[in-house]
């Protein structure tokens, strides 16, 4: 009886897929980043409701988001994208507004407006991680004498070496300014003035000849690995899986970390604007979240997920709540992003930025 029920289950459970072949597209930032979105979210979707996901990747997906709404031709369904894009996108009428109460309690019932963490639901868009920027070093460079804060990644007389860092003045103007001595409670109130600026980008003047610029970000474990560079600017979860699942020999320096969130968004216009809904609401719910950890060290942006939180997916004894960026551990001296400066002055420093690298 139990068998002819589990067939007949299986039956209408193909039937309902074939009818409705429904298909949802989202865009991501590729690597192992994607890699945990897919084992966590996709293939739990899609067996739960049938819906198919397809995944692409951009170096942000906040760029063609934006090009296809304008251009009137859009192909993705939903976008993870950094929260100063999200507000940004969402002031210029970009993105589709998201009803809140789509979103799903806790299982203790908690509602989910209660359960997700400050900053996480807005009017098009809701979070899903955090994350952050930090350094990470080859240790065989520095084997006798470890660098250990913001500063010593700008002082390359006792730390000799090349030097990454992404091609954008978002944290590298705020880590520039951590590196000249300013504490980070202060950046941004510093970074809203001309005094401010300037001296960020004396900073980076500092070690101008020693950068080696990137723009993807799987290329700063990279850079490291092929020792083009002995320390590098990069995202936590690319470098902690260099780390655990490649056994390659960096250490991190927690030391001024700008720990910031990544929301969905669905784009105005979008081809499956159903079917996006469904898996923000899947994708966003205490299980996934807690299961995409296990992944990668992206902390959830629930509460009742951080709770769920455990050990690597491949190494029980790699416990990932100690790697997240919000471990009380690694958070001093941390520094929140700051998405409403970036959504104001984003245009206007990236301007700026650009004709210093081209100086």
């Amino acid at each position: 009886m139990k068998l002819r029920t589990a067939l007949m289950a299986t039956v209408f459970t193909s039937a309902a897929f074939a009818a409705n072949a429904q298909e949802v597209t989202v865009m991501s930032w590729g690597g192992a980043y994607t890699k945990s979105q897919v084992e966590a979210y996709h293939k739990p979707f899609t067996a739960q409701t049938g819906i198919k996901v397809n995944s692409v990747d951009a170096d942000n997906p906040a760029a063609p988001l934006k090009a296809q709404v304008e251009a009137g031709n859009v192909s993705i369904d939903v976008a993870d994208v950094e929260f100063s894009d999200a507000i940004r996108l969402c002031d210029e009428g970009l993105l589709e507004e998201i009803d809140p109460s789509i979103l799903t309690d806790a299982p203790d019932g908690t509602s989910a407006a209660d359960d997700f963490i400050d900053g996480a639901i807005n009017d098009c868009s809701v979070g899903n991680i955090v994350w952050t920027t930090l350094i990470a070093y080859d240790t065989n460079v520095f084997s006798d004498n470890a660098p250990s804060t913001m500063a010593d990644f700008f002082d390359t007389e006792t730390y000799p070496g090349k030097r990454g860092m992404r091609k954008s003045p978002k944290a590298m103007l705020e880590m520039a300014l951590m590196g000249d001595g300013v504490p980070a409670s202060e950046v941004y109130d510093l970074l809203e003035t001309e005094e401010g600026i300037d001296q960020a980008f004396a900073k980076l003047d500092s070690i101008k000849d020693d950068i080696v610029w990137w723009e993807a970000g799987a290329q700063p474990p990279q850079l490291l690995a092929d020792g083009e560079v002995a320390m590098t600017i990069v995202w936590n979860g690319r470098i902690f899986n260099a780390i655990a699942s490649e056994g390659q020999p960096f250490a991190l320096i927690w030391d001024g970390q700008i720990y910031d969130l990544d929301l969905f968004v669905v784009p105005k216009g979008a081809p499956n604007k159903d079917e996006a809904m469904e898996f923000i609401k899947f994708a966003t719910s205490t299980g996934p979240l807690a299961e995409q950890a296990s992944w990668i060290p992206y902390g959830p942006a629930r509460v009742s997920s951080i709770a769920r939180v455990g050990t690597f997916h491949n190494d029980d004894s790699i416990d990932m709540g100690e790697h997240m960026p919000t471990a009380p551990a690694n958070l001093t001296n941390a520094l929140q992003n700051d998405f409403e400066f970036w959504a104001d002055m984003d245009s206007e420093l990236s301007e700026r930025f650009n004709a210093w690298l081209a100086n």
